[in-house]
């Protein structure tokens, strides 16, 4: 598609998000790659996140990009000024459908400190549940490898929103003490559950529209404004916010 199609379709989902009360929105890439991201990846992800921050200053912007890449993300962040990227594979090794993954810590934190852009957080997956970890190290072992490895939050995401309540259980008892992501499967009926033992979420297909698979919004301002309500609801809760 002409970036032009990208323009329209990051601005008209963004202000779905915005306008029902999401206050940190992540842009994610997700052309298949079997390298590093290329450089048109990254020239395109740049310019979108340009375009995001100028029309939406005060929102915390994040990047993703889909290629097995410590670097790309990272430098379109700078570029972008924005104020995280996530990062899978972290530590450890795994397999997932496009192959072998090795861990992107060293080669992350390495590259921010070059950059100096400590500010741009990394959110560092912990056996995502996209992979296969090739070791069968216990998730909060994982965890506590990815925080020593200079994660400055950390997403766990298990096979079910039970199995994500208990990785993050597990992590705080093993010792974690950086912010948790909940990174799949919560809703707008789970979420203070979600908050009761994680930092923050990671929300996406629960908000969809349905039936707009071919619309250039596909997300929906009821939705979004339900899930930002149930975690209102009765005060804050004991963890972070969407």
């Amino acid at each position: 598609m002409p970036i032009s199609w990208y323009e329209d379709y990051l601005l008209a989902n963004a202000e779905v998000f915005i306008q029902g009360g999401i206050r940190a929105i992540k842009i994610q890439d997700e052309t298949g790659e079997t390298g590093p991201a290329t450089q048109q990846t990254v020239a395109r992800m740049s310019v979108l996140g340009r375009l995001f921050r100028r029309s939406f200053p005060d929102i915390h912007l994040g990047i993703i990009v889909q290629a097995h890449d410590a670097i790309a993300p990272l430098a379109i962040a700078d570029a972008v000024d924005a104020d995280f990227v996530r990062l899978k594979i972290f530590v450890g090794a795994a397999v997932n459908a496009e192959g072998l993954r090795q861990a992107l810590s060293v080669e992350a934190t390495d590259y921010r400190s070059l950059l100096e852009r400590k500010d741009i957080q990394i959110l560092a997956d912990v056996h995502d549940r996209t992979c296969q970890p090739l070791s069968p190290v216990p998730h909060e072992a994982a965890a506590l490898w990815a925080q020593n490895m200079g994660a400055d939050a950390l997403v766990l995401t298990g096979a079910t929103f039970e199995d994500s309540l208990a990785r993050v259980t597990a992590a705080r008892n093993a010792g974690v003490s950086r912010p948790i992501v909940i990174g799949g499967s919560v809703t707008a009926q789970n979420i203070r559950q979600a908050l009761q033992v994680a930092d923050s979420v990671v929300v996406s297909t629960s908000l969809l529209k349905r039936g707009a698979r071919d619309d250039l919004v596909q997300w929906d301002v009821a939705e979004v404004e339900k899930l930002v309500a149930a975690v209102e609801a009765d005060g804050p809760s004991t963890g972070g916010r969407p």
